[in-house]
């Protein structure tokens, strides 16, 4: 039916005037907000958007260029320094339809520690200043804030002692909360496992407001906290870790194989060896153009490792020319950053912001064929092409029970890929169309090859190509719309993870585009 002018008019103003009174509304709560704060946090920990050093604050834990414009920023950032001003930041959202975003590290690779893909007011609580490692090296055991970097946890272990370390990922300016709590592994995951299963306590502030330890949130939020996207069931504040041993000397290599030098066949034969040598043997593979390197941690001396390699792995052509012998806490500066990086160089919470970069992951179950390989080669030889990471599996990563944490990529896995391009950051949020483009097309193409029902991913890798939560008219995440990329990441523990979520936050108030959504046992 057609409207007369007189009705358009009339419908235009109330609509203003709806809109003027959200509006008014929105920025009462703006001020409530702040006012609820400002009675509990120092003045000098909040920021809001018109604060002098906001986009300073917002931009230091940013680790992708594309997401420094062109996204929706927080209306307020809260750097809080004890568990109280986080208690009151959490109570103060609540009270005021506020949802706050947790960042410890800023490595989210999709950036949803301090932004949003949707319209939406949001604060974000970062973590930079509650970064305290406490080793108790008599006990083998550490208590690290989450807004601590790996770097920093593993320099205060190295000070206190030659023998023990952790297992956790490479990149020593990723934060600790993130890491914990998508499961994080590094080169010691066939030795010692994951960063969370070596994780024995966390201190959590839930959406009420409490101070919880493991055994004041239950068991099965516990559980969920390690591997399971801890960022969804509330903030952990610290977590308990035991400490693993490790002797005086290991050994690191890097042995580069081209395409012309046989590195198909090579990584061909990997697939194989990898995941069934010594527990102390990681050798990883960074594949990219036409180059294959074999990247090593061994936990022992050269001498030891030589009869090894020649009797397991005799196709990659490794002697002692290559082995590099050292202390473990000095392997990680010189994996990660090379061989000129010292150990105080893991304390650098900067990186280089001159490229962005978008990533993805798979699962492989069954062992790529030659043939497959010799195809994933020219894929990797296209203009634009990014390059792909192989961390084996096996030992003792591969020998808990998929149950036993949300992590399930455990028994039967050889090895996990990561797929990776980069382009530069002088094109903006807008820029790599073409990149991107290569990692959807060779990740279709890969589909046969990895593993199926479902497609598995792992969590620390975030990907929201693989899906988003849906937002229902009661404000809850959908439980069925969040399996489209929850069995992806947890596979069977994605439900528990939900019913877990629904014991500490049923309202859903820790949300994001890929959190766990709440699902109530019976529903």
């Amino acid at each position: 039916m057609a409207m007369s002018s007189r009705s358009i008019g009339a419908l235009a103003a109330f609509v203003f005037l709806c809109s003027a009174a959200s509006m008014s509304s929105s920025m009462a709560a703006t001020d409530s907000f702040l006012q609820c704060l400002s009675a509990s946090i120092p003045s000098q920990l909040l920021y809001t958007q018109s604060s002098p050093s906001y986009t300073s604050v917002l931009d230091a834990g940013i680790r992708n260029p594309k997401f420094l414009t062109n996204t929706t920023r927080p209306v307020w950032i809260i750097t809080p320094t004890n568990a109280s001003h986080v208690q009151a930041a959490v109570l103060c959202g609540r009270r005021n339809g506020v949802r706050l975003r947790i960042r410890s590290g800023g490595h989210d690779y999709e950036g949803l520690s301090y932004r949003s893909e949707r319209p939406e007011t949001f604060a974000v609580l970062d973590l930079v200043n509650i970064r305290a490692v406490r080793v108790d090296a008599a006990s083998a055991t550490a208590w690290v804030d989450s807004g601590a970097t790996l770097g920093e946890m593993y320099y205060a272990i190295g000070k206190a002692g030659g023998r023990i370390a952790f297992p956790a990922g490479l990149c020593p300016t990723v934060g600790v909360g993130g890491h914990f709590s998508g499961g994080g592994f590094g080169m010691l995951l066939r030795k010692y496992g994951l960063a969370a299963d070596n994780v024995v306590d966390a201190v959590l502030v839930d959406a009420k407001g409490r101070l919880l330890d493991k055994n004041s949130m239950g068991s099965d939020v516990f559980w969920a906290l390690r591997g399971g996207a801890g960022e969804s069931f509330g903030i952990v504040l610290s977590w308990k870790v035991k400490l693993v041993a490790v002797p005086p000397t290991v050994t690191v290599f890097n042995v580069p194989v081209t395409v012309s030098q046989g590195a198909i066949d090579v990584v061909t034969r990997w697939q194989a060896v990898a995941p069934s040598l010594p527990d102390d043997l990681f050798i990883r593979v960074l594949v990219q153009g036409q180059r294959a390197s074999f990247q090593s941690l061994y936990l022992g001396t050269c001498d030891a490792l030589l009869p090894v390699m020649r009797s397991r792995f005799p196709e990659l052509g490794m002697n002692r020319s290559d082995c590099r012998e050292m202390t473990w806490i000095q392997s990680v500066p010189y994996i990660y950053l090379g061989s000129s990086a010292t150990v105080e160089d893991i304390l650098n919470r900067t990186i280089a912001m001159d490229t962005s970069n978008k990533a993805t992951s798979d699962y492989v179950r069954q062992a790529i064929g030659r043939d497959t390989w010799s195809a994933i080669f020219g894929w990797l030889a296209r203009p634009n092409a990014g390059l792909m990471i192989l961390d084996p599996y096996g030992g003792q990563i591969g020998s808990v029970a998929e149950a036993a944490t949300p992590f399930p990529h455990r028994g039967g896995v050889l090895y996990n890929i990561q797929y990776m391009n980069f382009w530069s950051a002088a094109g903006g949020g807008g820029g790599g169309a073409a990149q991107r483009a290569w990692i959807r097309d060779f990740y279709a193409f890969m589909a046969p090859f990895v593993s199926k029902d479902p497609r598995e991913a792992y969590a620390n890798y975030r990907d929201l190509d693989l899906g988003e939560n849906v937002v229902g008219a009661g404000g809850i995440s959908s439980y069925d719309a969040g399996k489209v990329w929850g069995e992806k990441y947890f596979r069977g523990n994605y439900q528990r993870l939900a019913m877990a979520k629904a014991q500490i936050d049923a309202d859903d108030y820790f949300r994001n585009e890929q959190s766990i959504p709440p699902l109530v046992a019976g529903k």
